[in-house]
């Protein structure tokens, strides 16, 4: 007779199996365009990437499916060593700075650590576009956080952005899983099947940028390699057990700025405490949602697609930024899948599906539409989606 218990149980867990997959070691071999693996974590270089990939491009997909296999089978984290330019990094880290004291003396809370223990600024995407729309689109053209979007949630993925800069004294984080499952208790991640346990990791990729050094001392994210893997992982967060193994077998990379961490949202990890005397670590960190899930954050898409639209507008014409990496701009600011919409007003004419807001900006940027003709076809195209 089948097995119908579909779902997990909060109040037994096995952590033996936990044990088991710590023990996994990746071998180099298996990993062509890695550079390395430094404690279970796969490094990559983006300088090399972008040489193997300008001579090469079919090998684009290979890089991609590579990726892919580390979050889902592989460790479950890498990072990109000089994924994004220092000169465009400086500039949005003083941004950033001015964003926190615009900010500082506010009531904020923070995911498993003590409110007003970090500078944490929430929507900092959003807050950036407003600030410096140039900025914007000329730090969100890097093509290896699009990359890397794509090969672990397709097209039309969401960005969103929380600033966080931990200070000295800092302490680190409770171990834990991230959103959507890990954002609730086992009780209530209980109430899922199995197969939504398996899904979760699927809806989002964990990531950060580093905006300074981050040596060992100021307390880079402690990360679990392979613990994605777990089956009861969402329902581990009132194990005391299951916090002594990430105590014993977490492992910590220093980052420089520039570099790029990603890791499957399924990975136990936790930030370190900042034990340094000057070091404030600040990241801004990235959760990007599939186009088939709910972002944590509420976002005026509509608005930022309003400011960048001109800044990108200039910077092709200029010839700053190749239609590529405007493309790669425009992923993080407009809103790239069609639905939810009104289909009485907003039908799939000449397809299955209406036009996304990102296929209208890249419309209206390829033609070199003026912005008061993109404002107004961008309000008649919010007007068709909305009901009544």
């Amino acid at each position: 007779m089948p097995n119908y218990n579909t779902y997990l149980d909060h109040q037994q867990i096995d952590l033996q199996p936990l044990r088991d997959l710590l023990a996994t070691q990746t071998d180099i071999e298996s990993l062509p365009f890695a550079k390395s693996i430094e404690s279970q974590v796969v490094i990559y270089s983006a300088p090399a990437l972008r040489r193997i990939i300008h001579e090469a491009p079919e090998t684009l997909a290979q890089i991609k499916s590579e990726w892919h296999w580390v979050w889902q089978e592989g460790p479950g984290v890498m990072v990109i060593r000089d994924a994004f330019d220092a000169e465009v990094v400086n500039e949005a880290t003083e941004a950033f700075r001015l964003l926190i004291a615009r900010e500082r003396g506010d009531a904020r809370g923070d995911h498993f650590a003590k409110p007003g223990a970090n500078d944490r600024v929430w929507n900092a995407l959003e807050k950036l576009a407003l600030l410096d729309p140039g900025l914007f689109a000329r730090y969100y053209s890097n093509d290896m956080l699009a990359w890397t979007c794509e090969a672990w949630l397709g097209p039309a993925y969401q960005i969103t952005s929380q600033l966080n800069s931990v200070n000295p004294g800092g302490e680190a984080q409770v171990a834990h899983r991230d959103y959507h499952l890990g954002f609730m208790t086992p009780a209530q991640a209980s109430l899922y099947p199995e197969a939504v346990h398996r899904l979760s990791p699927h809806l989002t990729l964990q990531s950060a940028i580093a905006h300074v050094d981050m040596p060992i001392e100021s307390g880079p994210t402690l990360l679990l390699p392979h613990s994605q893997k777990f089956a009861q992982g969402y329902l581990l967060a009132d194990t005391p057990e299951a916090q002594d193994i990430f105590s014993q077998h977490r492992v910590q990379l220093p980052l420089k700025k520039g570099d790029l961490l990603l890791f499957s949202p399924a990975l136990l990890h936790a930030a370190g405490s900042n034990i340094s005397k000057d070091i404030k670590r600040m990241a801004n960190l990235l959760q990007i949602s599939s186009a088939f899930g709910r972002a944590m954050e509420t976002v005026n898409r509509l608005a930022i697609t309003r400011l960048v639209y001109p800044q990108l507008l200039a910077l092709k014409q200029a010839q700053t930024l190749s239609m590529q990496q405007i493309q790669y701009a425009v992923a993080a600011t407009a809103e790239g899948y069609a639905f939810p919409t009104n289909l009485d007003r907003d039908p799939p004419i000449g397809g299955l599906a209406p036009k996304s807001q990102q296929a209208l900006m890249m419309e209206a940027l390829e033609a070199e539409w003026s912005t008061e003709q993109f404002d107004l076809l961008l309000d008649e195209y919010a007007e068709r989606r909305l009901t009544g």
